[in-house]
């Protein structure tokens, strides 16, 4: 059976399953559709909060940024898994306990304000659409790939899928195919890791693989990672192993991500789901021991999938030096079945290589920028002189070319420039010849370039889409009851029926998943780092806000709602300034490198600046205006009181 046909029937089946649990839990109030009738047992809205948690930037993206910005990229492991953490202890039982629907609802009552839950309402609906993007670029990336076609059709095929389960079955539906989403996503990632590791350390547990020895290496104390530097740095890449150059951006970046996981508004309402108090507790545990699954293997697949991808080219890296034996032919590429997937990512656009040199050879290496710079000028020169018009004095572009092969020579000559203790001119080396590797590939190739068995490439294609769909599904509710349930019923049309409020949770959700469709076509970075943005977001507007609603009696509404808006504006005027307004291309006032980043800080790392504005601005404005009403201040401390507990007796 050819490798098409097997993803057509895995991926096939899949949908199949979610879409008849879909059908069986269809939800027919508001209640169902917004909290499940908050019927959901723990271990299962554990397991339902993971597949919700886990999107494609944790199943897709995450082990590909890992894989090529090595321990740089770690903040990503630490920032979510600690916020998961911070999550579980400071706000979801308390948020429970509060018993309502929505986070702005929660918010609306604890500022007792209509205009508060408003604000609240922008600021998830800016961090929700954000999210959703990063979905749907893997969702896009996914489909196009193993479906065989383009990325937008994957994208538009991904969301006529999400529109069918998600819009009828609400939470209810969601909660229930997101458990099937789970236990295909899991079984997914984990079972090509297990063969890799097995392949290339001899372990059969990735995570003990990562820091044990090599196996293709006849050298005992040969380790696995100390293989992997050898290797890049060989290549003229920064070690994996390399320490960052901006320590306090990475504690930024990960501080944004740990106190955004806390206040995103889809991963928070999984909590409202469970019977009990005790239950929103106990799930969080749950869920955090299924992330660990997927977490604990990512830093593996990561690191394997980069020595994978770059023997392919260099061969001779396998046993020796990556320069002991030529670089990967183009013939090889185009006549070697196992070579297939090279060819097959090419017709997405997400890899892409280069005879540049014409001796077909596809050399990968990391080209510094003064010999890029060099090669682009001479090649510049060449086709200025060879575009001249036949009467045109050409002394002087004949001179611009002769002065573009000195200054190439001058590069190629410097030390710094040169790959193996030679220049690039000895080795015959002009320009890295791969010149596109998508970071959103990485986990998604992974079998392929391991050679794999074609089972387990489908299974891969059915566990990524599991991931995109199930945190998709969840952004759309949280974006559906925002419109219907807080801004229609909350303050438009407070009377309307709840027949009526479910019809504009499910237009809304509609028009939500349009929306996103539209804004995935041209996304602004990785699904991953989409994502970040998105954390971002919520670490400076609706983590504050509810720190300071459950855990201060003091913070009014007037604070309350300065708060949110100066976290909001600030963070994202900073992300526009470097992204683009509104993430639109060609509109950004400064380039995104780390030498134009204001004291160092990339956009994905302002949250937490965002975070203490919103704090000190609210804590300033509620000194200046009157304190929250009693009722609301016996709320607060209502909330924080466990069930059952008995007053405090004297000793």
């Amino acid at each position: 059976m050819d490798q098409f046909t097997l993803n057509l029937i895995v991926v096939g089946a899949s949908f199949a399953l979610y879409f008849g649990i879909a059908f069986w839990a269809r939800a027919g109030s508001t209640s169902e559709f917004y909290a499940a009738s908050q019927g959901v047992p723990p271990v299962m809205n554990g397991m339902a909060t993971a597949a919700d948690w886990m999107s494609a930037a944790s199943f897709i993206s995450m082990a590909g940024l890992i894989a090529f910005g090595g321990y740089n990229n770690s903040v990503f492991l630490m920032g979510w898994t600690g916020g998961y953490v911070l999550l579980a202890l400071l706000l979801a039982p308390y948020l429970r306990k509060f018993g309502k629907f929505t986070v702005p609802e929660f918010v609306g009552d604890r500022f007792y304000s209509t205009s508060a839950r408003m604000v609240a309402v922008i600021c998830l609906l800016v961090i929700s659409i954000t999210y959703v993007i990063g979905q749907m670029v893997g969702v896009g990336v996914t489909f196009a790939r193993f479906l065989e076609v383009s990325t937008t059709t994957g994208l538009l095929i991904g969301s006529a899928v999400v529109f069918a389960y998600a819009v009828f079955g609400g939470m209810k539906g969601i909660t229930y195919t997101q458990v099937a989403q789970y236990v295909v996503l899991i079984i997914a990632y984990t079972i090509p890791a297990l063969f890799i590791s097995l392949q290339l350390t001899g372990n059969f547990l990735p995570q003990l693989g990562l820091i044990g020895g090599y196996a293709p290496s006849s050298t005992p104390d040969d380790f696995f990672l100390h293989k992997l530097d050898q290797v890049v740095t060989e290549l003229g890449f920064a070690a994996y192993t390399a320490d960052t150059p901006n320590m306090f951006n990475m504690f930024l970046v990960t501080m944004s991500l740990m106190i955004g996981t806390a206040g995103l508004p889809h991963v928070i309402i999984r909590f409202f789901t469970v019977p009990k108090v005790s239950d929103a507790r106990s799930s969080a545990g749950w869920a955090l021991v299924f992330i660990a699954l997927l977490y604990t293997v990512a830093p593996a697949v990561g690191s394997m999938a980069r020595l994978n991808i770059t023997t392919t080219f260099w061969p001779g890296a396998i046993e020796g030096s990556a320069f002991d034996k030529p670089a990967l032919s183009v013939e090889e590429i185009n006549t070697n079945p196992e070579l297939s997937w090279i060819l097959n990512w090419q017709k997405t656009g997400l890899l892409v290589f280069e005879d540049k040199n014409g001796d077909g050879l596809i050399q990968y290496f990391n080209e510094k920028p003064a010999l890029a710079a060099a090669n682009k000028a001479l090649a510049d020169a060449n086709k200025a002189l060879a575009e001249a018009p036949a009467d045109a004095d050409k002394a002087a572009l004949e001179a611009k070319v002769t002065e573009a092969k000195a200054a190439l020579d001058a590069a190629l000559a410097d030390p710094a420039n040169g790959l193996n203790g030679k220049s690039l001119a000895e080795q015959g080396l002009v320009g890295n010849e791969l010149t596109t590797v998508n970071n959103d590939i990485m986990v998604l190739a992974n079998p392929e370039i391991a050679k794999l068995p074609g089972w387990v490439i489908a299974l891969v294609a059915a566990g990524a889409l599991a991931a995109a769909l199930s945190t998709a599904a969840g952004l759309l509710l949280a974006i559906s009851s925002a419109i219907s349930h807080d801004l229609i019923k909350g303050a438009l049309k407070p009377d309307i029926s709840e027949k009526g409020e479910l019809l504009w949770a499910r237009i809304s959700m509609a028009f939500a998943i349009v929306l996103a469709t539209w804004l995935g076509l041209d996304p602004p970075g990785f699904a991953a780092q989409v994502v970040a943005l998105a954390f971002g977001l919520a670490a400076a507007t609706i983590f504050p806000v509810l720190m300071m609603g459950i855990f201060s009696t003091r913070v009014t509404k007037e604070g309350a709602i300065a708060g949110m808006l100066v976290g909001l504006i600030t963070t994202s005027v900073y992300i526009f300034l470097y992204l683009g307004w509104f993430f639109v291309p060609g509109t950004n006032m400064f380039p995104n490198t780390p030498d134009a980043h204001f004291l160092g800080i990339s956009p994905a790392a302002f949250g937490p600046i965002g975070a203490l504005l919103n704090f000190a601005v609210a804590y300033i404005v509620s000194g200046m205006t009157k304190a929250p009403p009693q009722d609301v201040q016996d709320l607060i401390q209502s909330i924080r009181v466990p069930k059952g507990a008995g007053a405090a007796q004297a000793h």
